[in-house]
């Protein structure tokens, strides 16, 4: 009987060993600390709609754990904002069908004043982008993707959210300023940023 005992007692132990640990890395992977994410949302605004826009994708940024966030208008962003960030987000009023001269002046300066080439200094962080425009087909599908085309430009990885390339939001007619519907896509863009941002940074730090 003392064999079989013996034997009893050191299967137990090896049970006991075997789910102490299997507990300890499941416990470990589910309790992973959050990749810290630092997202730049920047804007231009005039009539203060985009910078409503703004403020939502800012919300949205801040809902996923382990994410700082910088909102700044383009005139005020400095070249460590920029390449110290995981991830940019810039949004502009339509004017004729385009990004406005304020933000063109922003990416602009990516080259003019913060010097991203040749090393392609922006090069895989997380772009994307946000349009406000007076009526319905003014412009911001070609604004967003004009924006995109610039980071695109620069070896960012861009992504879309709240919409088919980014969100936006008409404000005159009869959809006056920034409604609920518009405010939910750009928290939407802000969210899916800073998720994409965090794989692509736990992704490169493995």
């Amino acid at each position: 009987m003392a064999p079989v005992m013996n034997t009893v007692r050191i299967l137990t132990i090896a049970v006991l060993i075997f789910t102490t640990i299997g507990g300890l890395g499941v416990g470990s992977w589910a309790e992973e600390t959050p990749v810290p994410v630092k997202v730049l949302v920047t804007y231009h605004s005039l009539t203060g709609n985009t910078e409503r826009m703004a403020e939502a994708v800012v919300e949205g940024v801040k809902s996923v754990p382990g994410t700082t966030v910088l909102l700044k208008r383009v005139g005020l962003v400095t070249a460590e904002d920029l390449f110290s960030s995981d991830a940019v987000i810039v949004g502009s009023p339509v004017y004729w069908s385009n990004m406005s001269g304020e933000v063109k002046t922003f990416f602009d300066n990516w080259q003019f004043k913060f010097g991203v080439f040749p090393e392609f200094k922006m090069k895989n962080k997380v772009g994307a982008a946000f349009a406000t425009g007076g009526q319905i087909s003014s412009g911001k599908e070609v604004t967003m993707l004009t924006m995109l085309a610039a980071m695109l430009g620069n070896q960012m990885i861009v992504v879309s959210g709240g919409g088919a390339f980014g969100a936006s939001a008409t404000t005159e007619g009869d959809s006056p300023g920034i409604d609920k519907k518009e405010l939910a896509d750009a928290k939407a863009l802000g969210q899916r940023v800073a998720d994409v941002a965090k794989l692509i940074r736990r992704a490169s730090s493995q």
